[in-house]
């Protein structure tokens, strides 16, 4: 695959490991996992860390917007948009506690455009996050 089909955002939190933001083959795009960090900081919206960097407290409401709208960055980055989405799936590290005001907040974002979905709980991410995306879209 040529270099031309990776897409690194700039406005995009940066990958926290050897991985782009994306990759377009043919008239499709697909996005590494997105998770809620904000671009050129480790903070992530909701998220109280105490010193060793264990979770303490977190909020599944903040952490879905942030997730929606750095998935939405990616996409137009990429010459895409929220509206192109055809699959979304989505690693929740509390499905009993988080899934009813993450589902709510999804509905919010999908209202318009109805991606196929999977919502899996998964025990971690890489990061002390809650949510994460793997998407799939057009161009």
């Amino acid at each position: 695959m040529s270099k031309e089909s990776i897409i690194e955002s700039t406005k995009a939190p940066e990958p926290v490991g050897l991985y782009p933001h994306a990759r377009k083959v043919g008239n499709l795009l697909f996005l590494s996992g997105v998770g809620p960090r904000e671009r050129g900081t480790k903070k992530i919206p909701g998220v109280e860390l105490d010193p060793e960097g264990n979770i303490m407290s977190y909020d599944i409401v903040k952490q879905c917007h942030s997730v929606f709208n750095n998935v939405k960055t990616i996409l137009e980055d990429a010459g895409s948009s929220w509206e192109n989405l055809v699959d979304v799936t989505v690693f929740l590290t509390n499905m009993k506690d988080d899934f009813k005001a993450y589902n709510k907040v999804y509905a919010e974002y999908f209202k318009d455009n109805l991606p196929c979905r999977t919502t899996v709980e998964i025990n971690s991410l890489p990061t002390p996050i809650a949510i994460e995306l793997k998407c799939i879209a057009t161009i």
